[in-house]
């Protein structure tokens, strides 16, 4: 069963893992961060969603924004020195660790999500297509959610509503434009060896397709 969620936000930050020093977004949402979105207002172990488009209904725009962020986390091994011995501080003096980055972040952020949800082998008896139907669109409605979704960082918060219009008009009709490979998701098939997967992107009339796409790890 398949529902459409209109996500909107001043700002969004989907980081490209091959810019290492300063944070660049791609231009558009990628999957793995519309699931989350979804997840956000809805999870159950019992399904699983997947992500099937995306709709870009504002120009991609990016500007530059600095933000103060830390060099350096608390590691584990820290934490449990911490723990077993006395006199052992476990903090991040901000004025050592603090530094300024830039980030290129796109602006003025509003799509569609349109995705569905297969059950899981966690389902029970009483977890029904149905029932986890009835209860998200619910939760839009409500505007309810577990945690605050977001634009792949914290500071960017997402709203969100029930997309209920039959037609979606984007930003980009009647034009194509190449994104170039995207990140679609983490492979946790290994817990041990957790992979990124990634494919090659293309905007069709302002609509990212991802029902059939080639995913590559």
């Amino acid at each position: 069963m398949a529902i459409r969620v209109e996500v909107w936000g001043d700002y969004a930050l989907f980081s490209r893992p091959e810019m290492k020093t300063e944070r660049v977004s791609y231009d558009v949402m990628t999957p793995s961060a519309a699931r989350g979105i979804i997840e956000a207002i809805y999870w159950h172990p019992g399904l699983r969603w997947i992500i099937d488009k995306i709709y870009v209904l504002s120009p991609i725009q990016f500007t530059n924004i600095r933000r103060n962020e830390v060099k350096a986390k608390a590691s584990a091994r820290a934490a449990k020195q911490a723990m077993t011995k006395k006199n052992v501080a476990l903090y991040l003096s901000t004025k050592e660790e603090i530094q300024q980055r830039a980030s290129m972040v796109l602006c003025k952020v509003h799509y569609v999500i349109e995705a569905h949800f297969e059950l899981t082998d966690k389902a029970n008896a009483s977890d029904i297509a149905g029932k986890f139907q009835d209860i998200i669109r619910r939760r839009l409605k409500r505007g309810q959610c577990y945690h605050t979704p977001y634009f792949g960082c914290r500071e960017f918060p997402v709203n969100f509503r029930e997309y209920e219009f039959d037609s979606v008009p984007t930003a980009y009709a009647g034009e194509d434009k190449e994104l170039g490979y995207m990140l679609y998701d983490m492979d946790y098939s290994d817990l041990q060896h957790i992979r990124p997967m990634f494919f090659k992107a293309t905007l069709h009339n302002g609509v990212l397709d991802l029902r059939d796409c080639e995913v590559h790890s």
